[in-house]
Parts: C-alpha cells; structure tokens; sequence
C-alpha cells in the first residue's frame, strides 16, 4: 500500500466518523469588541478555535473586531458586520427594550471574579475615601459589583471620586501608571497588577449573587433560517467548557491563557485555581444559560435605574439550539 493511499484512507476514515466534518462548512463571524478580546472573557470561544472544535463541526469561524462596547457588538448583528456576538448581558436587555431582536443563544461567563485591586499605599477600603476610582459604564455589571463591594466595607457612591475607564487593559494602566487609586480588574491583568506590588481589597463575587454575565446573541430571524450553525457553534462552545472544566487538561488550558494574553504561567494557573479551586460557577458546565442569573441581571438593572420593569425572558433568550445539542434542560 503507498503512502499517498494509505493517508487518504485515514483522512477518509477521519471525515467519515466526524459529523461536522461529514456536512457542508458553513461561515460563521463573530463580533468581539476590543476588551475582552484581551481579557480571559474570550477564553471559550478561543479554546474552541485552537482546540479545533469549530473546524470538527464543519464551521468557518472567524472573529469580528468590533469598535465600541456591547451596543457595538449587537449593532454589528444588525449592520451584517457580524452573524453572532459575545456581549454582556445588560447590553442585550437594553437593546431589547430599543427594538432589537437580538436573543442569547448560549452562556459564556457567569460569575465574573473582578478584583478591586489599589496601589500599594492604600491599607484597605476606608484609605478610598475621597480617592479617585476607575470604574466600568456606570449602568453595567462590573460598576455595580465594584459599588456593592464599596458599600460593604462602609463607602457610599458620594465618598469616592470615580471616572469611567471600559475595559480591564486600560483600568490595569490607570492603576500602574495613572491616577487611579483602586480599580476593578478581571484575569490576568489582576495577577499581573498584583506582581508590580499592587494589592487585592476585595472581589466582585464577595457582593454579588448568582449572575448571567456575557452571552454570544445572534438575531432572532438569522437564527431561525441558519438553525443548523447556530446548533454546530453551541455544540463546539460546549466542547470547549468540557475542556477548559477538565483538570486533565490544565496545562493545555494555561498554555492557551499565557499564549493569548501574555500572562505568566503562575498567573495563568492562578486564574484557573481562582475559578475551579473551589468551583465558584464562574463558567457554564457546557454553554448552558441560566435564566435565574438573567432575572438578576435585570434585577441590578432595576435597581439601579437602567430599566423600570423586566424584559420578558422569551424576548431575551432563544433555548432552540441549546437543546437541540443536548446542552439544555
């Protein structure tokens, strides 16, 4: 038997029991915005690139920068920038409540661990009072965690000065370069912000409960006439948190966060340790949505003013594909 032949049996052998890659690749575009594609909330998506998981299913993934927060990502669905986005969940409500028919098709983080993290001088919470803090959008969920941690130690919203700076990267550079007395910092920026002697007054899960953080939305009608993508993006995003959760898997797993985001492996590991060691229920078991961390989302929504009533849960979230992988009850 030749080499040449004896490959393309293997090659047939390998398309044959691969259902994904039995069937027709379909393009798929994912709109990011510029934060967490530097930050570990990208992780899912680009472990199931690395690990192969969309190419097995017969998908064309590509990301989609997008300039902008999370009104840009969904924008980007209605421009036809992008086919589905990864947004956080707040965004989604709000453009619900302005029209959009953009539905959560699957989870990717649920309780974010942000870290208040303070230059070196601080001594605790009380040394913030009349310090200046850079927080995240006022009506979004990292705010209102940091503003709950505040409070919990005695500060009020009146006895700090704030300014808002989006995203991890630049809230990690106030901090280490800037005039930022404390700031609230997602993985690794938090480990990395901890090895130039910064130090940790608190987390954001210490203030807040069971949450729905960011999930990937595809437009209600894209999603209903390109069912079979949609099923194959949720069934390789599943795959990928078997992976990431899959303790066998852990040097693979920090290999991809230092690779991806320049972190140290102490750093990377401490991030895993942080989410698993204990089980803190940061990620989805496999994509799953949990429509008691959405209802706390629009809780803190309410709350604070962003919204007076909730959005209807069926306007919010389309269960369909999740389902039809077998990835929801």
């Amino acid at each position: 038997m030749s080499v040449m032949f004896a490959r393309s049996i293997l090659i047939a052998a390998f398309l044959l029991g691969c259902p994904g890659a039995r069937a027709e690749m379909l393009n798929l575009r994912y709109g990011e915005s510029a934060s967490p594609l530097q930050s570990i909330f990208s992780l899912p998506a680009l472990v199931a690139e690395r690990q192969g998981y969309f190419a097995r299913e017969g998908l064309n993934f590509s990301i989609v920068p997008v300039a902008g927060g999370g009104e840009a990502t969904i924008n980007a669905l209605h421009d036809g920038a992008a086919d589905i986005s990864h947004v956080a969940t707040n965004f989604l409500v709000t453009a619900a409540l302005g029209g959009s028919d953009a539905v959560a098709i699957a989870a990717e983080f649920n309780n974010p661990v942000y870290a208040l993290v303070a230059k070196p001088w601080v001594a605790d919470v009380a040394d913030l009072k009349g310090r200046l803090l850079g927080l995240a959008d006022e009506k979004g969920a990292v705010t209102y965690a940091t503003r709950k941690l505040l409070a919990l130690h005695g500060l009020g919203a009146g006895d700090y000065r704030f300014k808002v700076i989006e995203g991890t990267p630049a809230r990690f550079q106030c901090l280490v370069s800037g005039d930022c007395a404390a700031v609230p910092l997602g993985q690794p920026q938090d480990f990395f912000a901890l090895r130039q002697g910064m130090k940790t007054l608190g987390l954001s899960t210490d203030a807040t409960p069971e949450f729905l953080y960011t999930v990937t939305v595809a437009r209600r009608g894209w999603a209903r006439d390109h069912a079979e993508a949609v099923t194959r993006y949720v069934r390789a995003l599943g795959a990928a948190f078997a992976f990431i959760r899959d303790p066998a898997r852990r040097d693979d797993v920090a290999r991809t966060i230092r690779d991806a985001f320049g972190a140290s492996d102490e750093a990377a590991r401490k991030t895993l340790a942080l989410y698993f060691e204990p089980e803190r229920h940061v990620l989805p078991m496999r994509g799953e949505i949990s429509l008691a961390g959405l209802a706390r989302v629009q809780d803190f929504m309410i709350e604070t003013g962003v919204i007076s009533a909730p959005v209807p849960t069926d306007r919010l979230v389309d269960l369909t594909y999740l389902r039809a992988a077998g990835l929801q009850d």
